[in-house]
């Protein structure tokens, strides 16, 4: 190991001193002298000519010698921490008790051979650390002033939440000389912070006197910072702040996913999936690990929303290699840039091909030899596979088959297809061919007695060509808003809760399973777009269009004949038997016939 290595942790040098700790260390120097003279005069009640000047500047000499050491020790001059902060302090105190110790034993033992009295260092040091943590805070009050000073140009905001977040929210603001917004007060409904203030911003009462204290403090901004905020919550801070004109913005918390630590996000609008009530997710991180990790895994349509957000939970748990496969390189373009930030698309693993070439998929399949392989590549469109239901055979169906094959020749050990809700009692040419897939799943799951399991859930949302971005972008462009029927419904799920839960259940599948993930309750459409609407403080018009072609009223996450076979295996994540079917009895004529004969599902609803 070289010096230099030997020396360092990382990037951080031991023995590199910051210009500010060496200001610092002078300051804690200054500090010792004051408290070991100013304790020597108090022990001698100021009877001055007692004190004997040369032991006691040997004493300090040592101890800023030592003090220097400690705290290099102790990372205090190295400009790892912020003047003030409480890590800092933490790191102080730890160094000022063993100098305490060390040198008051010292003076016990030899202080009267040197004239000084056996108590002096037990009353110089609490002088010592009252006087370097004034020097900290001063420093730190010095720097925070003129920042503070400057932050105020911004829109009048309101904070609604007094806790941690809160806190965290009105000291980032006001530390930041270009934010823009204005701290004027806080709202909480915890009565005991009634007289609470942060920063010097006070909480000026309750959300239901929003409507007073915007008025008085003329705000047009309010800011929630509540950890895990219910949808029920949001939609309660909407419905008030609304009508007065106010901006509402949230302040997310990125979750403890996948064991990663609890960060603050930036401040951003409200947006439709806080309005949603979804329950929290859990995850069973030992399941997934132990299948994930150190492994070779392979995701099919890894540049669509779903692949590429699998992608991003899969690399969390080390495996050992990450194919990403798809037939669109613009696509798999989007996923190397939220992997790695780059978008060169040189990496191997970034593999451009299409399911529906069975031969270079069979090439591709044996370079990499995966031993996972997660399959989202599939066409999803409702009324697109209803004009070209051959585009939803060849791909849903006959492109699955391919990767099925594929993965057994090459002895995958688990595959997971992503599946739809539309497979449960289909109507559609895409719910028919997502059926079949599913039971094609079930069928090689059979034939090789390894996990070969489907997930099916419903609207994802967020993902791409999904009904959400679209009337976003209606209701930018200012356009009429069109949907089939004022009643329809349909289950919703964000893209990494979607996700999460597949690459769960994936650890939990069995041969001929479909994972049905919950999906809480069904939600009316016209609700999602009234509420898209007033969040964007927007008057668009609506038009009901009728249904189309195969179309459901209300979407079922379980077909009929699967109600009786329902099992709970995790958090979520309900089990039921797909029937498999081999690939000899497919038959593209007989399928489309049975798709042109569909109609209105038997029932609307089934239980979960």
């Amino acid at each position: 190991m070289s010096r230099l290595s030997a020396l360092s942790r990382g990037n951080q040098v031991f023995f590199r001193v910051s210009k500010s700790g060496w200001g610092q260390w002078f300051l804690d120097a200054c500090s010792w002298a004051f408290a070991v003279f100013g304790a020597a005069i108090l022990r001698y009640e100021f009877h001055l000519a007692d004190l004997k000047i040369p032991a006691i500047l040997l004493v300090v000499g040592v101890i800023v010698v030592v003090q220097f050491m400690g705290g290099m020790a102790a990372w205090l001059y190295q400009g790892r921490f912020t003047e003030g902060s409480l890590e800092e302090i933490k790191a102080l105190g730890w160094i000022m008790g063993v100098l305490t110790v060390v040198f008051g034993v010292g003076c016990v033992l030899i202080g009267n051979s040197l004239g000084l009295p056996r108590s002096l260092m037990f009353l110089a040091a609490p002088l010592a650390v009252c006087a370097m943590l004034a020097t900290r805070l001063v420093r730190r009050f010095v720097r925070e002033r003129p920042q503070a000073s400057l932050s105020t140009g911004g829109r009048r905001t309101l904070i609604f939440g007094a806790g941690g977040l809160g806190r965290i929210i009105v000291h980032r603001i006001l530390m930041d000389s270009r934010s823009s917004y204005d701290p004027v007060g806080f709202l909480d409904d915890d009565a005991g912070k009634v007289n609470l203030a942060i920063r010097n911003v006070r909480v000026l009462g309750r959300l239901d006197d929003l409507a007073e204290v915007s008025q008085q403090t003329r705000a047009s901004v309010l800011i929630v910072a509540i950890a895990d905020a219910t949808p029920a919550l949001m939609a309660r801070v909407m419905s008030m702040a609304t009508p007065l004109e106010i901006d509402v913005k949230i302040v997310p918390t990125l979750d403890k996913s996948f064991g990663e630590r609890t960060r603050v996000g930036q401040i951003r609008d409200i947006a439709i999936e806080d309005l949603i009530e979804r329950q929290p997710v859990k995850l069973n991180i030992d399941t997934i690990a132990s299948y994930l990790s150190g492994r070779r895994v392979l995701v099919t349509g890894a540049g669509g929303s779903i692949g590429q957000e699998l992608c991003v939970q899969i690399r969390k748990f080390g495996p050992q290699s990450l194919v990403m496969l798809d037939n669109d390189e613009t696509h798999l373009q989007d996923t190397e840039m939220a992997l790695w930030g780059t978008g060169l698309l040189m990496r191997p693993e970034i593999v451009l091909a299409d399911i529906r070439d069975k031969e270079n998929l069979a090439r591709l399949f044996d370079q990499w030899k995966p031993e996972v392989v997660f399959h989202a590549a599939a066409y999803k469109h409702v009324p697109m596979l209803q004009r070209y239901p051959r585009e939803a055979w060849e791909t849903n169906v006959v492109g699955t088959l391919n990767v099925l094959e594929c993965s057994a020749d090459v002895g995958t050990e688990v595959f997971v297809n992503i599946s739809t809700d539309k497979a449960a009692n289909p109507t559609t040419a895409l719910g028919h061919s997502k059926r079949l897939a599913e039971r094609l799943t079930s069928w090689m799951g059979e034939q090789t007695s390894k996990p070969y399991c489907s997930v099916r859930f419903g609207n994802v949302i967020g993902s791409r060509g999904s009904m959400v971005p679209l009337v976003r972008q209606m209701i930018d462009r200012g356009l009429t808003i069109t949907i089939t029927h004022e009643e329809a419904t349909r289950y919703f799920m964000t893209i990494p809760e979607a996700c999460q839960l597949v690459v769960q259940a994936g650890g939990l599948g069995s041969s001929g399973d479909v994972m049905i993930l919950d999906m809480g309750n069904p939600v009316r459409v016209m609700d999602i777009i009234n509420r898209l609407v007033e969040i964007s403080g927007k008057d668009c018009e609506i038009e009901i269009i009728g249904m189309r072609e195969g179309e459901k009223i209300h979407e079922v996450l379980v077909s009929s004949e699967e109600e009786s076979e329902l099992t709970d295996i995790a958090d979520r994540t309900t089990r039921a038997y797909v029937p498999p079917i081999s690939p000899e009895n497919l038959d593209f004529e007989q399928w489309i016939e049975t798709v042109v004969e569909a109609r209105e599902p038997r029932g609307a609803t089934a239980k979960r």
